[in-house]
C-alpha cells in the first residue's frame, strides 16, 4: 500500500521530463509484456479446457443417452446423483440416473435448469478468464481470491435462474442432495462451490417478498457480468502499479 501510494503521489506532483520519458518507455514495455503474459496463460488454459472437453464429449457419446434440446442432456447410468455443464457447440448438460432414482421431479427439474442457467449465460467463459487472471499474477493473492469469486456468483446466478421457476425451497433441497464429486475440472457441477453461502442465500430468499427476489436476482445477474472486466482491468493496474513504481 505504501508503495502504491507512493506512486500516486508521484504521478500527481509531476516528474522531470526525462524521468517522465523513462517510466513511460518502461511501464509500456512492461504492460506489453504483462498484455504477452495474459495471452499465452490464456492461450494455455484455454487449449487444455478444450482438450479436457473433448475427451469428455469422446467418453459420453460412447456411454450416455442423449436427450435432444437447445443444450442436450446426456444421462449416464449411474446410482451417484450428480449433473454438470459441458460448454461448446452445442452445449451439454450431463446427469445421472441417480438425479431420478434420489430426488424428486421437481428437484431433478431444477437441478437441469442450473446447468442449463450456467450455459445460457456462458459462465464457463467468466470462469475461464479469472483463472487466467490469477494465474498469469499469482504473486497478487486478490485475483487468485477474485477467481473464486467469480465461481460463487455464477453459482448464485444458476440458483436463482433455478428458484424463479421452482423455488428457492426446492433448489436448496436439490443442492443439499447432489454430489459434488465427479464432475470433471472443465465443467461447472452443482454443488461443489460456496455450497454453505448458496444454502443460507436460498434460505433467505425463500422468505422474501415476490419483488425483493427479482431486485436481487437482476443485482446478482448484473454483478455477475461485471466482475471480469473489473478484475481484469484492475489486475493490469495494480501489476503496472507495483512493477514501475518505487517509493520516493
Amino acid at each position: 500500500l505504501d508503495t502504491l501510494h507512493n506512486c500516486w503521489e508521484s504521478v500527481r506532483h509531476g516528474t522531470t521530463p526525462t524521468i517522465e520519458v523513462i517510466s513511460g518507455l518502461t511501464g509500456g514495455a512492461l504492460l506489453t509484456a504483462l498484455l504477452v503474459r495474459f495471452a499465452i496463460v490464456g492461450a494455455r488454459s484455454a487449449r487444455q479446457r478444450a482438450h479436457a472437453r473433448e475427451e469428455h464429449r469422446s467418453v459420453l457419446r460412447l456411454a450416455g443417452r442423449r436427450e435432444p434440446g437447445a443444450h442436450p442432456t446426456v444421462w449416464l447410468d449411474h446410482d451417484r446423483p450428480l449433473a454438470f455443464s459441458l460448454p461448446g457447440k452445442p452445449g451439454l448438460v450431463v446427469a445421472t440416473e441417480g438425479l431420478r432414482r434420489h430426488l424428486t421431479p421437481e428437484e431433478v427439474d431444477a437441478v437441469l435448469d442450473h446447468e442449463r442457467a450456467h450455459l445460457n449465460g456462458r459462465h464457463h467463459l467468466l470462469v475461464a478468464a479469472a483463472d487466467a487472471v490469477a494465474a498469469a499474477l499469482p504473486i497478487l493473492p486478490l485475483f487468485t481470491r477474485a477467481a473464486s469469486s467469480i465461481r460463487e456468483l455464477v453459482e448464485m446466478s444458476a440458483d436463482l435462474a433455478a428458484a424463479r421457476t421452482h423455488g428457492a425451497d426446492t433448489v436448496r433441497a436439490a443442492l443439499l442432495r447432489v454430489s459434488c464429486h465427479g464432475a470433471p475440472d472443465s465443467a461447472l457441477a452443482m454443488s461443489r462451490d460456496a455450497l454453505d453461502i448458496r444454502l443460507d442465500r436460498l434460505r433467505w430468499r425463500s422468505r422474501m417478498p415476490n419483488r425483493t427476489r427479482r431486485l436481487l436476482s437482476s443485482g446478482i445477474a448484473s454483478i455477475t457480468a461485471m466482475a471480469l472486466p473489473v478484475v481484469t482491468a484492475s489486475a493490469a493496474m495494480f501489476a503496472l502499479m507495483l512493477l514501475t513504481c518505487t517509493p520516493s
